[in-house]
């Protein structure tokens, strides 16, 4: 499984970003998809979930100002970033996990202990 983000960058607070996750060495369509992030000194954060049928979960913090949504076809997972504010700074991580079968709708918090994630890519936010 490899998982590769793209998309990060720096904004002003109010701007807008579009997150990339591209993945490759499994079935897409067939895990559950997700985006965590963790700033200095903090832990991590699961921000976004996308189940295996397309259902999605945000953690509170951002939820009306993300969202997450996939490409089977592109292989692809996408964080659309709104509204974004000086405490979303951090780094940002794509995760993917097959589960063990069966309907999993899995809740944003869950991404952070999901069985594969990439690099990262790093938000910045300015006041």
């Amino acid at each position: 499984v490899q998982l590769v983000e793209s998309g990060g960058g720096s904004v002003q607070t109010g701007g807008s970003l579009r997150l990339s996750c591209a993945a490759s060495g499994y079935t897409f369509s067939t895990y559950c998809m997700g985006w965590f992030r963790q700033a200095p000194g903090k832990e991590r954060e699961g921000v976004a979930a996308i189940g295996r049928d397309g259902r999605t979960d945000y953690a509170d913090s951002v939820k009306g100002r993300f969202t997450i949504s996939k490409d089977n076809a592109k292989n692809t997972l996408y964080l659309q970033m709104n509204s974004l504010k000086p405490e979303d700074t951090a780094m940002y991580y794509c995760a993917a996990d097959k589960g063990t079968g069966g309907d999993w709708y899995p809740e944003a918090g869950d991404v952070v202990v999901f069985a594969y994630s990439g690099q990262g890519t790093q938000v910045t936010v300015s006041a």
